[in-house]
């Protein structure tokens, strides 16, 4: 089956089986590596990408239903002179990460957070990525990279 989409802002075509995955395509055939396979289920949130104008799992939805679809990776969200979106300035400065696997995720499910909720209070962005797992940080410093995002996205 032949997929045509836009991907970080670049049109892409691709000839893949009917059952493929959206993070299957990303990661398989376009070799997007950042999205991240880590539950197959849904649960985790790694896998988060943003599809239009919302963050989904990518893990669990065919890449036929976006055909014609634009999506972004984590790939897609620096600045085109290569700085980073506010969101993964303030995962860094904060420590938001550990490991690193959810992060991804969680950055893109930040940028969904902050662009639909922008006056997000701390219960609410807790609230708000509660589908993204991190089995390494306790949440606290993700929380405050968001606080500390939200800050910048309002004052840009």
């Amino acid at each position: 089956m032949k997929i045509e989409m836009t991907v970080n802002g670049r049109p892409v075509a691709a000839d893949v089986p009917e059952n493929t995955l959206l993070v299957q395509l990303l990661r398989d055939t376009l070799q997007l590596t950042g999205t991240h396979v880590g539950c197959d289920t849904a649960q985790c949130g790694a896998c988060t990408v943003i599809v239009g104008d919302r963050a989904i799992k990518s893990c669990n939805v065919l890449a036929a239903q976006l055909q014609g679809a634009e999506v972004t990776t984590i790939e897609g969200v620096a600045h085109a002179d290569g700085s980073m979106h506010p969101v993964q300035a303030a995962f860094k400065d904060c420590h938001g990460l550990q490991c690193g696997f959810c992060s991804t995720g969680l950055v893109m499910s930040s940028i969904d957070l902050l662009k639909h909720h922008p006056k997000a209070s701390e219960a609410e962005i807790r609230e708000l990525l509660e589908g993204n797992i991190c089995r390494c940080t306790g949440y606290q410093n993700i929380v405050k990279a968001v606080q500390q995002a939200q800050g910048a996205m309002q004052g840009a």
